[in-house]
């Protein structure tokens, strides 16, 4: 070897020392470590496939795996895209894979696909920087870059607006309102956090004017020949909140930016100074109506096959980042709690349904278009269990306004409340929103949506960190887990709920 050679290896020598140690094993030669058997969990009940859910679900999870794939392989997974539909033909596969009596696509119509292109935004005054923003969802692109200055649309009444602004907003790109209330991450304290709910107060509407204003002003400054519309992300590190929907595709461009520029904006605007921005924006849209596909499997009933318990949560998610927290973790969470009960040999006596909904990010359209086609048998359905709050562990079960059935799930929890891999679950007063359970509760089906641990929800949802980092497989695990074992129990009792109010 010549002397060249002879210190190049001794430096890769040097370099592999310093990263893994100097007792580096060669994989040839390695040895496994033997794997630690654990044992079985005791389950405090006289139900044994309760302590088989749990042991199955708690020792043998797949949600590592599961939800590694789904994130990394597969990705984002908006509505009417490639990754929605791989999304959705992977999970049918999974559900058969893990032993499901059945595993089918159901289609329904969603609307007018879109699709994220390139974005740029930079300021132009009073200094020259690029800022972070992403398009509104189902908002047009600028076709080349749109330059224009920046205004406060603070108007508070459709009368105040048409004083203040009507006609002067051509060429603008629109702040509409005053920047979010939200917490310096730096500085917790009790004055900042009166602060911040000081201005979260004077944001909000207070009048009957306001509260009108308040829905329509979007359209009010649209029709202003405007160059767009800015939204604040609305969270801390320049972070965004993604939206939009199909139900109001956008007539000019709508940008998210960081709260940080917002904000700065603001107070630009505020003082006078002037401040110029330029986008350039590449989005499309499809011509025709799309089809979207809900995932539905089922674990068939022994004795009562025609009422049907229902575990649910979203498949789909947005497309800043790959959708962990919201809702891949709710998605593999009923796909393992469907393994679960498969794997521990339990035939419930009445028939458990799976729903992996599309489109709840625009506005519960999956879940809507499923409760409408099957409304001849939700009279039969015992309950829905929905999970759509994060990648945290479940604390409670609220009772959705059906406080008579406190006793039941109590009664429920009780085994799982002896399990320090669980732990205790609250059943509390009060009414959930925001998720698809609500498309349930106008048909007098019991609709519950779990409490979870906020394991910073708030940040990851709907923004650029919504990714693999940010979920946590052990609190999918035991969400999974519970709803296994509260599905099977429903399954198996003697009657059926009572129907809440129909709408």
């Amino acid at each position: 070897m010549s002397a060249a050679r002879v210190r190049i290896a001794t430096l890769a020598v040097a370099l592999a020392t310093s990263v893994f140690g100097a007792c580096a094993p060669h994989t040839a030669h390695a040895v496994a470590a033997p794997v630690a058997v654990q044992p079985p969990i005791a389950v405090p009940t006289n139900d044994s496939i309760v302590a088989r859910l749990v042991n199955e679900g708690l020792r043998h999870s797949h949600v590592a795996a599961d939800i590694e794939y789904l994130l990394d392989v597969i990705g984002p997974r908006l509505t009417g895209s490639a990754g929605m539909d791989s999304a959705s033909a992977w999970a049918q596969r999974k559900f058969l894979e893990y032993h499901l009596d059945r595993a089918e696509l159901e289609p329904w119509k969603f609307g007018v696909g879109w699709t994220r292109g390139p974005i740029t935004v930079r300021m132009l005054e009073p200094q020259g920087r690029e800022m972070i923003g992403a398009s509104w969802g189902w908002s047009p692109g600028t076709r080349g870059a749109v330059a224009g200055k920046v205004v406060l649309m603070d108007a508070r009444t459709s009368d105040e607006f048409e004083h203040r602004f009507a006609g002067k907003l051509r060429g603008a790109w629109v702040l509409v309102g005053a920047a979010s209330a939200v917490l310096n991450p730096a500085d917790s304290s009790p004055a900042a956090i009166a602060a911040r709910d000081s201005v979260a107060r004077a944001n909000a509407p207070t009048t009957q004017d306001e509260r009108e204003f308040a829905l329509y002003r979007y359209g009010y400054v649209a029709a202003e020949h405007i160059a767009g519309i800015l939204h604040d992300g609305g969270k801390p590190y320049n972070l965004l909140s993604m939206s939009g929907s199909p139900g109001f595709v956008s007539p000019v461009p709508q940008i998210v930016i960081g709260h940080d520029d917002y904000a700065q904006l603001e107070r630009l605007a505020r003082r006078g100074t002037p401040a110029q921005i330029e986008a350039d924006i590449s989005n499309s849209f499809t011509r025709d109506t799309l089809v979207a596909h809900n995932t539905v499997a089922e674990l068939r009933g022994s004795e009562k096959p025609g009422e049907l318990v229902i575990l649910g949560a979203h498949l789909d998610s947005w497309d800043l980042a790959t959708g962990g927290t919201d809702n891949g973790a709710g998605a593999i969470a009923v796909l393992e709690a469907a393994r679960i009960l498969a794997a521990s040999g339990a035939r419930p006596k009445r028939t458990i349904r799976f729903v992996l909904f599309s489109g709840e990010e625009e506005g519960l359209y999956g879940s809507q278009a499923y409760a409408a086609a099957h409304a001849k048998e939700l009279d039969s359905v015992q309950a829905l269990l929905v999970l759509d709050n994060g990648t945290g562990r479940i604390t409670a079960l609220p009772l959705q306004g059906r406080d008579e059935l406190r006793g039941m799930w109590e009664s429920m929890m009780q085994p799982l409340d002896a399990v320090p891999e669980i732990g205790a679950i609250a059943v509390r007063s009060g009414i959930k929103t925001g998720t698809d359970h609500l498309s349930f509760t106008p048909f007098g089906v019991p609709a519950f949506n779990y409490d979870q641990l906020s394991r910073g929800y708030d940040f990851t949802h709907h923004s650029q960190i919504d990714d693999e980092d940010h979920v946590i497989p052990a609190d999918i695990a035991q969400a999974a887990t519970v709803m296994a074992v509260n599905a099977w129990q429903l399954a198996n009792m003697d009657a059926l709920l009572p129907r809440g109010r129909k709408q």
